[in-house]
């Protein structure tokens, strides 16, 4: 019989015993707020063909997990419904048909399309990450949503290139610190915006090159003046419909506009084709939960080969996850909370029971 374990009670009483056939999962019974959030026993998962069984020591919280519990953001079809796009741990079993490349036991950290915030997740072999040397696992379950994400939008989509100008807003989130990074490492000069001095003070110790807050002034000039009128050959947005005219104003001319996130709405009201055609411009769109396994795993294997030895302690430059706050899964509401009030500088990682 399936129990609910009530965030109140695990505080107060410490979690229960949980049978080896089942564990624990954040869940919850209907779309709404974060006090509809709490843990439940639920069955473990077993491995199918080419899949691993991770045992999860963490996972990050991400912004569509936010939109997941709020009844916006269903997962894609044959996706776990549990929350958690990325979570790191050990492999504590291998499906048929693995190809051997990791045993039981093995620290590992995985992209997943849902399913991360449990004890335990099913993953498809070609999305377990090795976790670079001096990384924690709680660093670890910060970098595959994130940094996959910003590695796609600057690379496989930006096509950016060395002296490029980079404009990526929400600098202060987990995509966010990773563009910054990566954006640096392609020999690129990264911007952003972010609606505090302490936000954008950390960004500039990140690597970014000028930073401006969206409620102080008008991004779109001060990048213009930054780039003396010409204007910056990517934007990185996660904002959409509230950021266009401003976004299109600071596009240089042939400039890639990468539009991954709606935070700012969707709805559009003005001549936004036509100013965007002045400039020739390139609206690119993408989405990273709902890609098919080919994609992911060759996108996993591209960033393992090309980015992941950087995150190394013997690295000469050096990237490193920024994480704002470590909670322990029973805080699950707290965490939320937290995330919904725009507060982190970086990414905000759930520690499970082990």
């Amino acid at each position: 019989m399936q129990r609910c374990l009530r965030l109140c009670s695990a505080r107060n009483r410490g979690l229960s015993p949980v049978s080896t056939e089942n564990m624990l999962a954040v869940h919850f019974d209907q779309p709404g707020g974060p006090e509809n959030l709490h843990l439940k026993e639920v069955p473990k998962p077993s491995p199918g063909e080419g899949e691993v069984l991770l045992k999860v020591v963490a996972s990050a919280l991400n912004r569509a997990d936010l939109s997941q519990r709020q009844g916006q953001y269903a997962p894609p079809p044959g996706a776990s419904s549990i929350l958690g796009l990325e979570a790191s741990g050990h492999v504590a079993e291998l499906g048929p048909g693995c190809q051997g490349h990791w045993k039981i036991g093995d620290p590992a950290m995985a992209l997943l399309p849902g399913g991360g915030q449990a004890q335990y997740v099913t993953v498809p072999e070609g999305f377990l990450m090795p976790i670079p040397e001096g990384v924690s696992l709680s660093q670890a379950a910060a970098i595959p949503e994130a940094w996959l994400t910003a590695f796609q939008l600057l690379h496989l989509l930006g096509n950016v290139q060395a002296g490029d100008s980079v404009l990526i807003h929400a600098g202060l989130s987990g995509v966010g610190t990773a563009a910054i990074q990566l954006t640096r490492l392609a020999g690129a000069i990264p911007l952003v915006t972010a609606g505090s001095q302490h936000k954008l003070q950390m960004a500039e110790k990140l690597g970014a090159a000028a930073g401006f807050n969206y409620k102080e002034e008008d991004f779109s000039e001060a990048t213009l003046r930054f780039t003396k009128g010409t204007g910056v050959n990517i934007i990185l947005d996660c904002i959409g419909g509230s950021y266009w005219e401003k976004n299109v104003n600071c596009l240089a001319l042939d400039g890639r506009w990468v539009l991954y996130g709606l935070m700012g709405g969707a709805n559009i009201s003005g001549p936004l084709f036509s100013k965007l055609l002045s400039k020739r411009g390139n609206l690119i769109t993408t989405l990273l939960r709902s890609r098919d396994n080919k994609y992911k795993q060759m996108l996993v294997k591209t960033f393992t080969e090309q980015i992941l030895p950087h995150f190394s302690t013997e690295s000469l430059q050096r990237l490193l996850p920024v994480l704002d706050k470590v909670y322990p899964v029973t805080k699950i509401q707290e965490a939320h909370v937290y995330m919904e009030k725009n507060k982190n500088v970086g990414k905000i990682v759930l520690e499970l029971p082990q």
